[in-house]
This record gives C-alpha cells, sequence and structure tokens, in this order.
C-alpha cells in the first residue's frame, strides 16, 4: 500500500492504517547531516591509503588530476541519480532503476549486479578484518579463527536495520579514519623527512610525471584505485529512501564530494611526497611495523562499520521486496526481527563463505568493480538523465549544457569500463594463469589457516 495516498487526517483514518503512517514515519528519519556522515563512512575506508601508491605510479600531477577531476564526475554523477529517485519516488534502492531503464530485462541484470557487488564488498571487509586482527596481534593463531571474528562483528554491527540509527556510529567511523590517516601521514613524514632512511638508503623521491616503464596495464591498475574511492553512488538511493527531506541529499552530495576530494587529495599527494617510488598499498605499511599495528587499530571501526552499511542496505532491498505488502517489512515484530536476523546472517554467510572458498578472490573482486562500479557511478547516470529526467529533445537550449555534460561523464564511465576490465582481467592472466601466485605460496587454500 502506497502510503503517499493514504489519508493523514487521524480522524478519518482506521487503526491499522494509523499504523502502517506510523510505521512508515519510522524509516523516514534521516536527515542531511546524518546522511553526510553516512555516506562518508560508506565512501571513504582503507582503500583510501592506497591512493599514495597509485600517485607513486602516475606521478603527483596526473594523480590530482585525476583525484580531482573524477571527484566532481562523481558527484555530477550523484546528482542525476539523486533527481531520478525524486522524480519516481517508488524507487526504494538503485536496483530499481533497471525497470524504469530497460523493463523486465534491466530490472534482473541491475538487481543481479546490485546483490552481487554488495556481496563481494562485505567479502572482502571480512578478509581485510582478518588482516588487521592479524597485523595488531602478530599471533600464530589460525587465520580461519580471525576471519570467522571479523564476519561475526559484521553481522552484528548490521543488526539495526534503520540508518538513521547506523549513522550514530558513523561518527565514531569517521574519527576513526581520519585519524588513522592523519598518524599514517605523520609517521611517514617523520621517517622519510631526509628523503631516505638507514633501513631505505635508496628511496627515490616523488616525481610530478609517471614512473618510468608504467605500463598501460599498470596505469588503468592505478587509476582503478582512484575510481573506486568515488564508488559511493550505488548505495544513494536506499539511503534517501529513508530520509524525511529528500530535496536535501544536494547538501549531502555537495558535503560528502568535498571531504572526499580534499581527504584523497591530501592523501595521496602529502604521504606519496614523504615516501617516494617505494611507498606501499596501503600506505601504512610504508610507515613500519608498529605504526601498522597502531594504524590498522584506529582504523577497526572503518573495516567493521563501513562494511555493516553495505549488508544493511543489501538486506533492506531483499527484506522489503519480500516483504512489501506486509507489516513485517518494518520489523516492529517478532516475525520482522527473526526474517531480518536471519536474512542478516544469510548475506553475511553467503559473503564469507565467497571470500574464503576462492583463492583469487581479491582478483575477481577487482574484475566485479571494473565491471559494476563503472556503472553505476559513472556511465548509468547520464543514461537515467537522457532516458528518465530530460524534457524535450537533447538538443533544445535549455538542454544543451546538461546535455554535454551527461555525454562527458558517459565517455568518462565506458573509458572505466573498458579499460578497467581489461586491465583487471589482464593482471587475473598475469597472475592465476601462469600459477605464479599458487607456486609462491601467496595464495592460501580455502578454509584453512594459511
Amino acid at each position: 500500500m502506497a502510503t503517499d495516498s493514504l489519508p493523514k487526517d487521524p480522524d478519518f483514518v482506521d487503526p491499522e492504517t494509523q499504523r502502517i503512517l506510523g510505521e512508515d514515519t519510522r524509516f523516514h528519519r534521516l536527515g542531511w547531516k546524518r546522511l553526510t556522515i553516512l555516506s562518508i563512512v560508506e565512501a571513504i575506508a582503507l582503500g583510501s591509503l592506497g591512493l599514495p601508491a597509485a600517485f607513486a605510479s602516475l606521478g603527483m600531477v596526473a594523480g590530482l588530476i585525476l583525484t580531482v577531476g573524477l571527484g566532481f564526475v562523481a558527484i555530477y554523477a550523484g546528482y542525476n541519480i539523486g533527481q531520478t529517485k525524486l522524480k519516481y519516488p517508488q524507487i526504494g534502492h538503485y536496483a530499481d532503476v533497471g525497470r524504469l531503464l530497460f523493463g523486465k530485462w534491466g530490472s534482473k541484470i541491475f538487481i543481479g549486479s546490485f546483490v552481487t557487488l554488495l556481496v563481494f564488498v562485505i567479502g572482502s571487509h571480512c578478509l581485510t578484518g582478518a588482516i588487521a586482527f592479524r597485523t595488531i596481534t602478530q599471533s600464530n593463531v589460525c587465520a580461519l579463527v580471525f576471519s570467522i571474528s571479523s564476519a561475526a562483528i559484521l553481522l552484528l554491527l548490521a543488526v539495526p536495520p534503520f540508518f538513521a540509527e547506523i549513522a550514530i556510529l558513523g561518527y565514531i567511523d569517521f574519527a576513526s579514519i581520519i585519524i588513522a590517516i592523519g598518524v599514517t601521514m605523520i609517521a611517514t613524514g617523520i621517517q622519510y623527512s631526509g628523503g631516505a632512511t638507514i633501513s631505505n638508503p635508496d628511496a627515490i623521491p616523488w616525481s610530478a610525471w609517471p614512473k618510468a616503464g608504467l605500463t598501460f596495464s599498470g596505469a588503468i591498475v592505478a587509476t582503478n584505485n582512484i575510481v573506486f574511492a568515488y564508488s559511493f553512488a550505488g548505495c544513494l538511493p536506499s539511503f534517501m529512501d529513508e530520509m524525511h527531506t529528500p530535496e536535501d541529499y544536494i547538501k549531502t552530495l555537495w558535503w560528502m564530494g568535498g571531504i572526499q576530494i580534499v581527504v584523497y587529495s591530501l592523501t595521496g599527494s602529502i604521504i606519496y611526497a614523504f615516501v617516494g617510488q617505494g611507498v606501499q598499498s596501503p600506505a601504512l605499511l610504508s610507515a613500519g611495523p608498529l605504526i601498522s599495528r597502531v594504524v590498522f587499530g584506529i582504523a577497526l571501526p572503518v573495516i567493521f562499520i563501513s562494511g555493516s552499511i553495505n549488508t544493511t542496505v543489501v538486506c533492506r532491498y531483499i527484506h522489503g521486496k519480500v516483504y512489501k505488502d506486509s507489516m513485517i517489512r518494518y520489523i516492529n515484530t517478532t516475525k520482522g526481527w527473526a526474517s531480518w536476523i536471519g536474512l542478516v546472517f544469510t548475506i553475511t554467510l553467503l559473503a564469507w563463505v565467497i571470500a574464503e572458498a576462492i583463492p583469487i578472490f581479491s582478483e575477481l573482486l577487482s574484475i566485479i568493480s571494473a565491471l559494476f562500479v563503472s556503472g553505476l557511478s559513472f556511465y548509468l547516470p547520464p543514461v537515467m538523465w537522457y532516458l528518465l529526467l530530460k524534457e524535450g529533445s537533447w538538443y533544445e537550449k535549455r538542454n544543451l549544457k546538461p546535455a554535454f555534460f551527461n555525454g562527458v561523464v558517459f565517455i568518462v564511465g565506458m573509458i572505466i569500463f573498458g579499460c578497467g576490465t581489461y586491465a583487471s582481467i589482464a593482471e587475473l592472466l598475469t597472475q592465476v594463469l601462469k600459477i605464479t601466485k599458487f607456486q609462491s605460496g601467496s595464495v592460501g587454500q580455502p578454509f584453512t589457516c594459511s
């Protein structure tokens, strides 16, 4: 039942309708300030510490240009997604856009892409959490124990079904990543203040230009690190669906985009300037074993809170579809809570099993990200403008400017899609089909302590 068609005067509604209206209100308590924190938490994670290595490959000039340029492209694409949500309020999640654009088959493709990407992202947080625990403790405990512990924490943090409540944890998460980045900057700055150290006497200083011998695939992989740092668009409709004033998403978009651009630019450029070509990915590894343990400890909220938000988004989508005509969708009864917790457990377990079972999970995640992130965050939003938002012909005077900008964003997205997929597959073929990773032992066996 659509709540916008219900009478609002309580004197003329029956108790059941009043209950539906009251429960629906609980799902629309998110303001733009909390949404900003929530979006930043979902977008900025430990991946931002991989940007200095991208700068080392691309050079300072290209690194900064791509970081700032792709940031504004992502903001503009996000604006189109938000406008589509406002024009078609029945869109609860990004996956719902598929039916509007391409009908029944479009809906299936979008649902598959949306759910697959988020499940793989959750799996990556399981593995990242396990790596963090192992780094912090320097323990010989079976890696599977840390992996299961990570999955359990992600599960518990995803139990609250409302984004307005999760946003409160977002303040902790935001402080965590900013402190982690700050500590890494200070530590690398102190350690490499002379340009070279006793432990690294041959350190190469930073360069404005790409490193010598950079291959096409290497350049694309480095660029992908920047692209994926701006992959926030997939969750935007889900967040907007819980806002009490959805029009305010524009404020969030500018604040979040601006903060991302500043944080990424400073992180990439400053740490690269301190460390030079020898910077590792993630950059905290360049600060030494002790600092890496400290930073991983500080960043634990980032790993788990950010990961749990993805779980909540995908579970909210599935739960809402299964119980769209039932009060159970409001998760306010015993059956509602049982079905919700069961779904969170199932999705978390699925993500953990996939991450543990696939030896080449990181390479596969890179391919999936290249395939799906390029669409969700870049080339599909311009398609939304041309097919769903544009009024009149694209060549009309009022449409020329947005038509041009959307054309540019679409081209950028398709370049990311084509080149990113090629580079990811090339990396997979190089590392796996040549059996190098298996022979070296860098790929562990599924569900073992390695």
